[in-house]
């Protein structure tokens, strides 16, 4: 990596009343090399309990994961999700998807979430965080919520994946709005929505790192 994609992650030491910084804007982020995402070889879609438990024993491997999950789209007014139906979880190495419709897929994602001692690292989890208890009837321990850490660290709003991954590795990070906006439910994911999925919680792990928050746990 580029010295100059390293240099951002110094700020962290500055204190945030003497140093104030701004988050990168749509135009300047869109002349940025892109951020390398993760492959289909280096992405686990989990959707019965014997592939959950492995990429459980997996994951403990690994002190800190990216977290983030997705649920179906809500069109109608007054219509209720009844998300998450999927819970990404990654190391620098690996991200696994879970659907979370199968219930031992669903019983080993919640003793994930449960778990102390591990760092789970994403950004906007606060609506994740309350769908999890309602759905998995368990509060997820150990969340970190990256936009705060940059607030703490002297930036004046919410970075986001985009503008973190801009500025800590001065490259573009490339969100597909219609893998966004797509049937999370669906039993049968496309290769589209794993790749987004997946790279939601790859990007948070690597942002997580790049702040010397946790060991680097890189390829």
């Amino acid at each position: 990596m580029p010295d100059s994609a390293e240099q951002p992650a110094t700020r962290p030491h500055r204190s945030p009343q003497s140093t104030r910084h701004t988050t990168p804007d749509k135009e300047a982020i869109a002349l940025l090399p892109a951020f390398e995402r993760l492959g289909l070889d280096r992405i686990t879609l989990v959707s019965t309990g014997d592939a959950a438990r492995e990429a459980a024993a997996a994951l403990k491997d690994a002190p800190a994961w990216g977290f983030d999950t997705e649920s179906k789209p809500t069109f109608r007014v007054g219509e209720l999700s009844d998300g998450p139906h999927i819970l990404q979880l990654a190391t620098a190495r690996h991200a696994w998807v879970f659907q979370l419709h199968e219930p031992d897929c669903r019983a080993v994602a919640a003793e994930l979430l449960a778990l102390g001692g591990y760092a789970k690292a994403g950004f906007g989890l606060g609506d994740d965080r309350k769908r999890i208890i309602h759905k998995l009837g368990v509060a997820p321990m150990g969340v970190l919520e990256l936009n705060t850490v940059f607030r703490d660290r002297g930036y004046r709003k919410d970075m986001g994946v985009k503008g973190a991954v801009a500025v800590l590795f001065n490259q573009r990070f490339i969100k597909s709005k219609k893998a966004a906006t797509s049937n999370w439910a669906n039993l049968r994911l496309t290769e589209a929505q794993l790749v987004y999925a997946a790279n939601d919680a790859y990007a948070a792990i690597r942002v997580y790192e790049a702040l010397g928050l946790g060991a680097p746990n890189a390829v």
